[in-house]
């Protein structure tokens, strides 16, 4: 990664250079270091995605589906049926992946009552309970990315509590992809910290995540951002097709708390598709081609699926960045449905519709994003853009803790990507010189001494000298 001046005077000493060849060392190295810093990698993220076991997601998801019935609503006092046994066995897998890493994941249950009545699927008074693990970061313990999969299941009828809904692949894999991500992260430091969480309630009005959400504003907690996977393990869709790379990344625009004067900023400036979730979208896109190349990350510039809804949408109310993480082909004849065969068709969302190696890629995206996020220094802050009718492009932006430097991106106006970027050091200003500011849009981003680079931030302001 990044080679600071103290690694090149070690290589030095190590490699016993005269004191005045050192310099011609140093030169040498940094420029190597910095032509070629845009496709650096890191050989821990590889080991990471090799880590990721998809025996001990074959294993989690058919104890989750072997529950009978996760719904929401089901029981929770049988040990052996319902949501309840269903928690109590997540919490134990954090528990013990806790005792493999000396006590390194805090393990509780976050629990929000809701009354008969709040809701149309809520037919009776319920209890809905998350299961949340904290990896807590070493330098940032209050920056907290996140990975959620859903604990609850449900059939035809959202209110029958009672019937066989084993749920494997919505959502019993999305939750095995959390528990997994946290065995292979738990093993490996960050400055930033990691929630792996099982959220209830998703099935009768994402209960969970809004409790979650609300909870992390009152405990002060900075959301960096919440990677909601929610079903991660099929590969053959319902028109035929058969997929078992791509996988899609929907996010919504701009946050809905966004105020009238940012809204109409975004009319002159641009912005209609730079909000903080886009941009997280577009890390995990960029992060994955990087380094899982075989994989095929398709954005979707939408909240969610057309007129459906996940676990993210709640953070996203409160002003967290948030994307949803998924299969690209799904099967409805899987999805919310009575185990049965009509037509010839065997419809349940079964143990055996999963295709585990599929959902330890997915897995695998998760983690990878995780790692970078949490390794990463917080982005710039206070990022202002100026240069109008000007041949160049201004920039200031507040330096923040951690960043050893920062990089600027941009792009041309109808791409979905960050193209272009530069590394300009460790500078609180800096102006791009023959680029004209009308053609393009820009971001702003961290980097720390090891090269992991934080969320780009699109300007928040412009300025004039």
């Amino acid at each position: 990664m990044w080679m600071s001046i103290t690694k090149v005077r070690q290589a030095h000493l190590n490699l016993n250079i005269p004191d005045n060849n050192m310099k011609y060392l140093t030169f040498a190295l940094l420029l190597v270091f910095s032509l070629n810093s845009f496709g650096q990698t890191d050989q821990k993220i590889y080991n990471i995605i090799e880590a990721v076991s998809s025996e001990n997601l074959r294993n989690d998801v058919k104890i989750l589906a072997d529950f009978g019935t996760r719904h929401t609503l089901s029981d929770t006092v049988s040990n052996t049926r319902g949501i309840g046994a269903a928690r109590r066995w997540i919490k134990s897998e954090f528990d013990k992946i806790s005792a493999d890493c000396n006590n390194c994941l805090e393990v509780f249950y976050q629990k929000n009552f809701v009354p008969k009545g709040d809701g149309a699927r809520i037919v009776k008074d319920v209890w809905v309970v998350n299961v949340v693990a904290i990896q807590r970061g070493s330098k940032f313990p209050n920056r907290f990315i996140i990975m959620s999969g859903d604990i609850d299941s449900r059939v035809s009828d959202p209110t029958d509590y009672t019937s066989d809904s084993p749920g494997a692949n919505d959502n019993a894999s999305g939750m095995a992809g959390a528990i997994e991500a946290a065995r292979v992260l738990s093993k490996y430091q960050f400055e930033s910290s990691i929630i792996y969480t099982g959220l209830s309630g998703e099935e009768q009005g994402l209960y969970g995540g809004k409790g979650l959400a609300e909870y992390a504003k009152e405990k002060g907690w900075n959301i960096i951002g919440i990677l909601n996977n929610d079903m991660i393990g099929n590969i053959k869709g319902v028109d035929g097709v058969i997929d078992n790379r791509t996988f899609r990344i929907f996010s919504e625009p701009v946050p809905p708390t966004e105020t009238e004067r940012q809204r109409r900023s975004r009319r002159f400036y641009g912005g209609e598709v730079d909000g903080i979730s886009r941009q997280l979208a577009r890390y995990v896109h960029k992060t994955t081609l990087t380094y899982m190349p075989e994989m095929n990350p398709m954005m979707v510039y939408r909240l969610d699926r057309f007129g459906r809804g996940g676990h993210h949408r709640p953070f996203n109310d409160v002003g967290y960045a948030g994307i949803r993480i998924m299969e690209a082909h799904e099967n409805y004849t899987q999805q919310h449905q009575d185990i049965r065969i009509e037509n010839g068709i065997a419809y349940g969302d079964t143990f055996e519709h999963v295709n585990f190696e599929y959902a330890k890629k997915l897995t695998a995206v998760n983690a990878i994003n995780l790692a970078s996020i949490a390794a990463a220094p917080p982005p710039p802050e206070n990022v202002k853009i100026g240069g109008i009718v000007e041949p160049s492009v201004k920039f200031k932006w507040d330096k923040v803790d951690g960043a050893s430097g920062y990089k600027i991106y941009w792009r041309d106006t109808t791409s979905p990507t960050w193209d272009h970027s530069r590394y300009v050091g460790d500078v609180g200003e800096f102006t791009l010189e023959g680029i004209v500011i009308d053609n393009f849009f820009f971001g702003v981003a961290s980097v720390n001494a090891e090269g992991y680079e934080s969320m780009v931030v699109f300007p928040g302001s412009t300025f004039r000298n």
